[in-house]
């Protein structure tokens, strides 16, 4: 016997992911887990026996339910799914998965679209912090085709516009959660921030790296690994984040200087795995950091600093991520305004999906 749950299958950014809305799935957090385990297939390296990808970024799951504050149009509740251990971890955003909010709560009636285009003010569980997405909607239904593009996903689609209102040290309690802008641990100079994602950034060179490595290069490198995970280790407490061996934050970022002409190339560690390219968050992190007097990526951007309204271009492997931001700097403290980027989605399937009813029998 199997218990058949609803869900959609989305592309949200440059991952792809389950959506649920939270009335399908158990109340009781320990069994949801199970459940979602059972659904992605893991742990197993392969999720051959289940709907995950085999990889972090396609082993995700959005939960989604009616809006719990009076700001908020809907609930998201971001859950990554470990591929290889029975964990699910709740400790973290997803910014990629967020492009697919809107387009499943307007698909599910938990919103009612707009002619045009519809505002969805998403409240997110993980960091109890807002963001804003713009939904092409035309005649009320929301349009998947488009001409925007970014990098990661093949062809074009239409545009989501998403704005991030206070997710500065949303995980971590502040912008910088040392208190500073530099740390030594280990030996090796690092800025910890937290502007929606715990970011760890460092210089790919203190590595014995040139910081434009492949991630198949960087993923073969046992001892680089085993460095990185050391350090996060002992940065994860004093970024207020407790005991992270068994978290997926902080994320560890290599940087050196920018090699198409944009503000700082990036090599991310996510944690275990070297990330394709680089997380939402991550970028909105890493570009804040950019701006951050004294900051490692300050010393090795090409931003200059002060404050106003720019636009910053995040290198990564496969092309870059633009970051609009609004910050104010007096001295050494940095204000964010405001955080902007863009992202698409694309509903792939809907359904349900089965899981064996001794995980669970159903509500």
């Amino acid at each position: 016997m199997q218990t058949a749950i609803p869900c959609m299958v989305i592309r949200g950014g440059t991952s792809k992911g389950l959506y649920f809305h939270a009335h399908d799935l158990p109340d009781d957090k320990a069994v949801r887990d199970r459940v979602l385990l059972a659904a992605m297939g893991a742990p197993d390296i392969r999720e051959i026996d289940g709907m995950g990808g085999a990889h972090p970024l396609t082993s995700k799951v959005a939960i989604v339910s009616p809006p719990s504050r009076p700001d908020a149009d809907v609930d998201y509740l971001f859950q990554q799914v470990v591929v290889d251990e029975p964990r699910v971890d709740g400790s973290q955003n997803c910014g990629n998965l967020l492009a697919g909010i809107g387009p499943f709560a307007i698909e599910t009636g938990l919103i009612k679209a707009k002619d045009g285009a519809t505002d969805v003010r998403i409240h997110m569980l993980n960091t109890q912090s807002i963001a804003v997405a713009r939904i092409q909607t035309p005649g009320g239904r929301v349009r998947y085709d488009g001409d925007a593009r970014i990098d990661g996903v093949p062809g074009t689609a239409a545009p989501i516009p998403i704005d991030f209102l206070d997710v500065a040290g949303s995980s971590c309690g502040a912008l910088l959660p040392t208190g500073h802008a530099r740390n030594d641990v280990n030996g090796v100079e690092l800025t910890a921030i937290d502007n929606g994602m715990p970011v760890v950034i460092m210089r790919a060179r203190d590595f014995g790296k040139s910081g434009y490595e492949t991630p198949e290069q960087l993923e073969a490198d046992a001892d680089l690994k085993a460095r990185v995970e050391a350090i996060r280790l002992k940065i994860g407490t004093m970024m207020n984040l407790g005991d992270v061996a068994k978290k997926t934050v902080p994320k560890m970022c290599l940087v050196a200087p920018a090699q198409h002409g944009g503000a700082i190339c990036t090599r991310n560690f996510i944690p275990h795995r070297v990330h394709e390219a680089i997380g939402v968050f991550g970028a909105v992190s890493v570009a804040t950091a950019c701006v951050v007097p004294g900051s490692i990526a300050a010393e090795v951007s090409s931003v200059k600093g002060g404050s106003g309204e720019r636009s910053l271009d995040i290198e990564h492997p496969t092309g870059f991520f633009t970051v609009d931001m609004d910050v104010t700097i007096k001295g050494s403290e940095v204000t964010v305004h405001r955080a902007a980027l863009l992202r698409t989605a694309r509903l792939l399937m809907r359904g349900e999906v089965y899981v064996p009813a001794s995980v669970w029998a159903g509500k």
